[in-house]
C-alpha cells in the first residue's frame, strides 16, 4: 500500500509496512466538527461536576480492560517497546481515575475573605478546545490533556500525530464508550498545516500543544492573534546531574534506563549527563557498556531492549546530529550509526567533549544518544545546566539532600527531581519555562488552565458605588 498526500498513514517502524491509511478531512468537515463540538459543549457544560467525572473515571477503567490492545497499537504504530506501552496505557488509566476521583474538588467554588457579604470564585469551562498531540506517548499525552478539560466540562478537538491514527480513533471510541457525548470528544484527522483554520474559528476557545518548540512558537503566534488561551509543552534537554560517587553504578543504571525511555524520544529523558571530574570516566564508562549490551529487535518482543525510533525520518535526523557533532571536534565513545537492518534503529550513542556551537550542545536529541560532560564543581553544573534555550526538567543524584535542594533552587526549569530521574504522576504538576513552553499538566493545576476563573461578589443590599477601576 502507498501513502496519499491527502490521508494520515500508519506505518510499523520496526519493518516499515503501512498498517493503514486514513483519509484527511476536508476544510468543509472539520468546521463541522468545530460547530458540533461547540453544540455538545453547550449541554454538557449545564452536568455537574461529578457526572462528568464519573464518566472520566469510567473511560480509565475501561482503558485497563482495554490494556492490551492499546498497548500493541502504541507499538505497532511508534514501535514503543510493548512492556513501555503498557506501563503507558497504565499511566493514562491513572491520569483519568484521578480526575474522575479528585476532579470535582479542584473545581469547587473557592470563597474569598469579605467585609460583608460573599465573595466566591467560581471555576467555570471556556467551550471547545484544540489539543494537538504528539506520536511519543500516544495514549498518555491525551489523557493528561482530554481528562481534566473534559471533567472541567470542556469538549475537545482532537488532532493526534499524524503516524497514529489507529491509537487516535481507539481513544475516541474509549471516550465515547465510556458515555461523553458523541460530539464531546471528536477526532480530527488534518495535516499541520490546516491546524490554523481551526485555531481562527471563534468558537474554539483553547489550544494546548505538546510537540516540538517550532510547532509551538507557530501555534502561540496564531493563537495570540486570535486572543486564544494556550498551553504549550515542547522540548527537553534534561541535565542529569551527578555531585557524588555514592552508589555510582546505581545512578549509571538509573541514567541508562531514563535515557533509553521510549528509546530517549521523551521531552524529559535526561539528555545531558553532568559529572564532576573525579568520577566522570567511570559513568562514561558504565554507560557505554550497559548501552553495547542492549538486545535490537521487535519491540512486540519483551526480550528486546533496544527497539526502533519512530520513523525512518527521526533515525536519519538523529544520526545526522551526531554525525555533525562528531566531525565538529566530539568524541564519539560508541555507536552513531544505523543498524544493518530493515527498521528505523539507530545504535546507542555515548558522546563526550562537546562544546558550545556544536549541534549537540543546543539542539534537542530525541533517541538514544547520551552526551556527558565533565566539570570542576557545582558552580560550573549549574551554569552548565542553565546554559541551554530548553527548561523543563533535571534530576540530581546526590546523597546529601540538603546539598542537592541548594542546587535545585538554581536551576532553571519548571521540575527538579532528586535521585530520581523525571517523571509523571497524575498528582504532579508537569510543565517547563523558556522554549520548553508555558502552563501547566496535571494536578489541581492541569484542570485549571482552561477555566474562567469567574469572581462573583455579592452584597446583602444596595451599596454605594465608588471607584470601578479598570
Amino acid at each position: 500500500m502507498t501513502t496519499t498526500r491527502s490521508s494520515v498513514a500508519s506505518v510499523n517502524p520496526y519493518n516499515n509496512q503501512v498498517l493503514g491509511e486514513f483519509a484527511a478531512m476536508s476544510d468543509e468537515a472539520v468546521d463541522f466538527a468545530v460547530g458540533a463540538a461547540h453544540a455538545a459543549f453547550l449541554g454538557w457544560r449545564q452536568t455537574t461536576p461529578a457526572d462528568r467525572a464519573a464518566i472520566v473515571g469510567r473511560a480509565g477503567e475501561l482503558m485497563l480492560q482495554r490494556l492490551d490492545e492499546f498497548a500493541q497499537l502504541v507499538t505497532l504504530e511508534m514501535g514503543k517497546r510493548i512492556t513501555e506501552s503498557r506501563d503507558e496505557v497504565r499511566l493514562a488509566a491513572d491520569i483519568m481515575r484521578y480526575y474522575g476521583e479528585r476532579g470535582p474538588g479542584f473545581l469547587a467554588d473557592r470563597p474569598l475573605p469579605a467585609e460583608e457579604g460573599r465573595v466566591v470564585v467560581a471555576s467555570r469551562p471556556l467551550g471547545t478546545l484544540l489539543g494537538i498531540m504528539p506520536w511519543n506517548y500516544p495514549c498518555y499525552q491525551v489523557a493528561r490533556f482530554a481528562a481534566p478539560n473534559l471533567v472541567a466540562g470542556n469538549t475537545i478537538l482532537l488532532k493526534h500525530a499524524s503516524n497514529c491514527p489507529q491509537s487516535a480513533l481507539a481513544l475516541e471510541r474509549l471516550f465515547r464508550d465510556a458515555g461523553v457525548p458523541p460530539d464531546g470528544y471528536v477526532n480530527i484527522f488534518v495535516p499541520g498545516g490546516k491546524v490554523g483554520r481551526i485555531i481562527e474559528n471563534p468558537l474554539v476557545r483553547g489550544v494546548s500543544l505538546t510537540g516540538s518548540d517550532r510547532a509551538g512558537a507557530s501555534v502561540a503566534e496564531r493563537a495570540g492573534r486570535n486572543i486564544v488561551k494556550t498551553v504549550l509543552e515542547l522540548g527537553g534537554s534534561d541535565p542529569f546531574i551527578v555531585l557524588d560517587a555514592e552508589d555510582l553504578d546505581r545512578t549509571i543504571d538509573a541514567a541508562v534506563t531514563a535515557r533509553l525511555s521510549n528509546m530517549g524520544q521523551s521531552c524529559v529523558s535526561p539528555k545531558r549527563f553532568i559529572l564532576l571530574t573525579e568520577f566522570f570516566d567511570r559513568f562514561v564508562e558504565g554507560v557505554r557498556q550497559r548501552f553495547a549490551a542492549l538486545v535490537p529487535g521487535d519491540p512486540m518482543d519483551p526480550a528486546t531492549t533496544l527497539s526502533p525510533l519512530s520513523s525512518e525520518q527521526a533515525a536519519e535526523t538523529l544520526v545526522s546530529q551526531v554525525r555533525d557533532t562528531v566531525a565538529q571536534g566530539a568524541r564519539l565513545v560508541s555507536g552513531g550509526r544505523r543498524l544493518d537492518r530493515p527498521g528505523a534503529f539507530v545504535q546507542a550513542t555515548v558522546l563526550t567533549d562537546v562544546r558550545p556551537g556544536m549541534r549537540a550542545y543546543y539542539e534537542e536529541l530525541f533517541g538514544p544518544v547520551a552526551v556527558v560532560y565533565r566539570v570542576a564543581n557545582e558552580d560550573e553544573a549549574v551554569g552548565l545546566a542553565n546554559d541551554n534555550p530548553y527548561g523543563l526538567g533535571a534530576s540530581i543524584f546526590c546523597r546529601d539532600l540538603d546539598r542537592a535542594g541548594r542546587l535545585a533552587e538554581r536551576l532553571d526549569v519548571g521540575m527538579v527531581w532528586i535521585n530520581h530521574p523525571t517523571s509523571s504522576r497524575p498528582e504532579l504538576p508537569f510543565g517547563g519555562i523558556k522554549r520548553s513552553g508555558y502552563g501547566r499538566e496535571l494536578s489541581d493545576l492541569g484542570i485549571r488552565e482552561f477555566v474562567n476563573e469567574k469572581l462573583i461578589r455579592a452584597y446583602p443590599t444596595t451599596v454605594a458605588v465608588g471607584f470601578a477601576g479598570g
